[in-house]
């Protein structure tokens, strides 16, 4: 999957050691809402994610994530996760991440427009969500900036990596 500037790839652990670059690199501003990110993990419990979100990717079930490569560089920057929530009807959530050198460039707006496409035309789609922390502006900003709708504030639905309490919004959109 791709756009003019972006390549969309799937899970791989040939990817595991750039991945790991840009978590470290970028820790501080991921691990105020990522949990993942922490001083706990390292990067073979990184590759053992990547192999399970492979494994999760091949069987189109649970949750896997697509690498997002900026296609000028050829760089690893980021990444999409997908959560298979209900194949029934089908439904499911978008997450994301993005190295702290490459915030605010469009990147993550433009990926998110690529896996919705994977949702709703390759897979579809009747619902897919974002889900974020109530505080968490920049990623609320990209659901806004993508047409997700606000659906839902859960007031004290999560705490943070810090231990402090805050709400879970759930942005969605629907298929027409």
């Amino acid at each position: 999957m791709e756009s003019k500037r972006l390549k969309i790839t799937p899970p791989s652990l040939e990817y595991a050691d750039s991945m790991w670059a840009i978590i470290q690199e970028s820790e501080a501003e991921l691990a105020e809402f990522l949990p993942w990110v922490s001083e706990s993990l390292t990067l073979n419990k990184l590759k053992d994610n990547i192999e399970f979100s492979a494994k999760n990717y091949d069987n189109f079930s649970d949750d896997f994530w697509f690498n997002i490569f900026e296609k000028r560089s050829g760089a690893l920057i980021g990444a999409v996760g997908f959560i298979v929530r209900d194949p029934d009807v089908p439904y499911f959530e978008i997450g994301y991440w993005l190295s702290t050198t490459m915030v605010g460039k469009g990147y993550i707006s433009e990926a998110v427009n690529i896996v919705e496409r994977f949702a709703f035309i390759d897979n579809k789609a009747q619902r897919v969500e974002i889900k974020m922390a109530g505080s968490n502006v920049k990623s609320r900003a990209v659901a806004e900036r993508c047409g997700y709708q606000l659906e839902a504030k859960l007031d004290n639905g999560r705490r943070l990596v810090s231990g402090e309490l805050d709400s879970t919004v759930i942005y969605v959109k629907t298929a027409l």
